[in-house]
């Protein structure tokens, strides 16, 4: 029992050392499965200057509330040339609303203008270090690779957009877009936990 202990807490100590992405570190790319049953690669957009990357599911709450504000993003900075990303991170057998198929047909009532991703098998989300639905990971393409410039929430008001303050995203996206250093690099990000198998 006890190695089994140091096996477990080796384990968690393992997690918790990928799952740290730091403003600066170069983000992994990945080859995920979209709604549209293509696989979609960060280095697919060769006009791209970076990207908003947002993991993001059906069923929360948070990210229900957000959905609006992320097509806003999309439809604002892609042809700028920072597209969103959405992935969904979360075990469809823990959260079945969360399923595939679920996806296709909640992009089409949301009307996505942006690829909807499955994290299967889970193995992307940690290496960026989500612990929530949303969490924004905004990416700048450098000769070095998809430099990560902000880690955090979309804005400042999950619950009310009209009584947003600060929008943390649109804000960091326009700094880059200027050459000017992102005023608020960090934020904590409010949502669900995503959902792992116990």
């Amino acid at each position: 029992m006890r190695n089994l202990g140091f096996a477990v807490l080796f384990f968690l100590l393992q997690f918790t050392v990928q799952a740290q992405y730091k403003v600066g570190d170069v983000a992994t790319d990945f080859r995920l499965k979209n709604i549209d049953n293509t696989s979609v690669s960060l280095s697919d957009f060769k006009e791209a200057k970076g990207f908003i990357v947002v993991f993001t599911c059906n069923h929360c709450p948070y990210a229900k509330a957000y959905e609006n504000r992320i097509i806003a993003l999309d439809k604002q900075f892609k042809k700028a040339g920072y597209p969103v990303i959405a992935i969904n991170p979360n075990d469809p057998e823990v959260q079945p609303e969360d399923g595939f198929e679920e996806m296709k047909i909640r992009a089409k009532e949301k009307g996505f203008t942006f690829p909807y991703l499955l994290d299967e098998g889970q193995k992307i989300f940690p290496q960026y270090g989500a612990l929530k639905t949303p969490h924004v990971y905004l990416l700048q393409k450098q000769a070095k690779g998809n430099v990560v410039k902000y880690i955090g929430a979309i804005d400042d008001n999950y619950e009310k957009e009209n009584e947003v303050s600060v929008k943390y995203v649109e804000n960091a996206v326009n700094a880059l877009l200027q050459d000017k250093a992102i005023e608020t690099e960090n934020t904590l990000a409010i949502g669900c936990t995503i959902k792992v198998k116990k």
